[in-house]
């Protein structure tokens, strides 16, 4: 696979990016004439924890969903393409009843980001929720649980990739982020761009031998080019999540700032200012928006090359800034949200070093070597550690490490230092370079594992088991 030739870092994005070099007109999906687009921007459905519980019920099926008005074959979660959206406080618990209604797969689901036990019927993606069984989780979020967004999706190993890309995820707020921000932000507006692409094969979602480098309908909360309002000097609160998977999105709204308050659901330490911000798969930001003056802006994600792959730049949705300027306020950079240890300062218990890499020839992915079982323990921290691990990637590619419920420090990138920013659960390794991270291993014993989030990786091998023990 093709390396792009030009790579930049981004401050607390810690990811390793790809230039853009030039930028082409945005092209249309590949089913423009199916979709309608320019829809009022609407978002997921919710569904809201009350009395510190959020209990329902969550069906799988096949079934037509609508992507902007244009029915389609896929796999729905309550019979949508966006699953509901669950809201949660810190402190509360989830209790969820999966019901399969496919036919012939296994699946489940696995709660992404979240610091909560991998044990049980809580956030275990070692589970097969059988074909025409129901399966029970329940989930306490703690008491000090970040606030910020997650999101669920499917962790069914082999079927991965199928089930998400058509159409099994959904997006998870732990509310409370506002509330760090100065007084006079904490009453603005909120809202949700759940990212994920749609490629369509007659009427149905693509399912078989998916090219995640062939042309495909980027949408927002299932909308093609969805048309949002926002008033001149308003600020808003927007949370980006890409819960597709297998593609990158680099956004961006034409030289408009996003002061990031949150990264993969974590609050920072030191908010910053960028114009572009990089989503693999699985990733989460929560921005600060403030256009100056009326006008119409496009929310757009830039060409971005990705190995061999090549992912057009596209407009994501239009933005209408109109009506009386809403004069609220900003928030200055390197504020601070999240007074949170720096793992820099921390005793280290263990150092393993973790190689990503492939086989191009039999499409075959690996970690340290070896592909994915589930039986075999690769790492076995202990509870109350923390451990450094140095990444690395000997592929042609971009892979997204991402760990299961223990967030990371980035601390340096080839062998430079990284500031204390805040942490993370996911993180870019480009072809050929380091990165060291601090896990702290607190709270939750348990096997959980850690993988690329290109999932098609992670369904061909790229995952491994952890075991936590006390």
């Amino acid at each position: 696979m093709r390396r792009s030739a030009c790579i930049a870092a981004t401050s607390l994005l810690v990811a390793l990016t790809a230039c853009t070099g030039s930028e082409p007109e945005p092209g249309p999906p590949n089913d423009a004439d199916r979709f309608e687009s320019g829809r009022p921007f609407a978002e997921p459905s919710e569904l809201v924890a009350d009395g510190g519980v959020l209990e329902t019920t969550i069906t799988v099926s096949e079934r037509m969903v609508d992507v902007s008005g244009f029915e389609v074959l896929g796999k729905a979660y309550d019979g949508t393409l966006m699953g509901p959206t669950l809201r949660l406080a810190p402190g509360d618990t989830l209790w969820l009843d999966l019901v399969n209604d496919l036919e012939e797969q296994f699946t489940n689901i696995h709660f992404h980001g979240l610091h909560v036990s991998p044990t049980g019927d809580s956030d275990n993606i070692f589970r097969h929720v059988m074909p025409g069984t129901t399966a029970h989780y329940e989930v306490a979020i703690p008491p000090d649980h970040e606030p910020g967004s997650y999101w669920y999706h499917s962790h069914a190993h082999g079927l991965s990739e199928e089930q998400v890309f058509a159409g099994l995820s959904g997006i998870i707020v732990i509310d409370g982020l506002t509330d760090l921000l100065p007084a006079e932000l904490r009453g603005i507006e909120q809202r949700v761009f759940a990212l994920k692409d749609v490629q369509v094969e007659g009427d149905r979602i693509a399912v078989q031998d998916i090219d995640s480098n062939a042309p495909t309908n980027r949408t927002v909360n299932g909308q093609v080019r969805p048309r949002i309002q926002i008033a001149p000097e308003e600020t808003q609160l927007w949370r980006f999540a890409n819960i597709g998977a297998d593609i990158f999105y680099e956004l961006a709204i034409g030289g408009i700032d996003f002061a990031v308050v949150a990264e993969d659901g974590y609050p920072v330490v030191s908010s910053f200012n960028t114009t572009t911000l990089v989503l693999p798969p699985g990733k989460r930001f929560e921005v600060l928006v403030r256009f100056p003056e009326a006008g119409s802006y496009q929310l757009e994600t830039l060409e971005y090359h990705q190995g061999d792959d090549v992912y057009p730049r596209e407009v994501l949705a239009t933005v209408a800034v109109e009506g009386d300027a809403g004069g609220s306020a900003s928030l200055p950079a390197g504020s601070t949200l999240l007074d949170s240890p720096d793992l820099r300062l921390a005793d280290v218990a263990e150092r393993r070093t973790v190689i990503l890499s492939e086989d191009e020839d039999t499409n075959t992915f690996f970690i340290d070597g070896k592909t994915f079982d589930p039986e075999r323990v690769d790492v076995s921290p202990k509870l109350g550690t923390v451990e450094e691990w140095t990444l690395g990637n000997t592929s042609d590619e971009q892979h997204p490490f991402h760990i299961h419920v223990n967030d990371f420090q980035v601390v340096q990138i080839d062998g430079q230092a990284v500031p204390w920013h805040g942490r993370q659960d996911t993180v870019i390794l480009e072809p050929g370079r380091s990165v060291v991270i601090r896990i702290p291993f607190a709270d939750f014993t348990g096997k959980f594992v850690f993988h690329c989030h290109i999932l098609a990786h992670e369904d061909a091998g790229m995952m491994a088991v952890v075991d936590v023990a006390r």
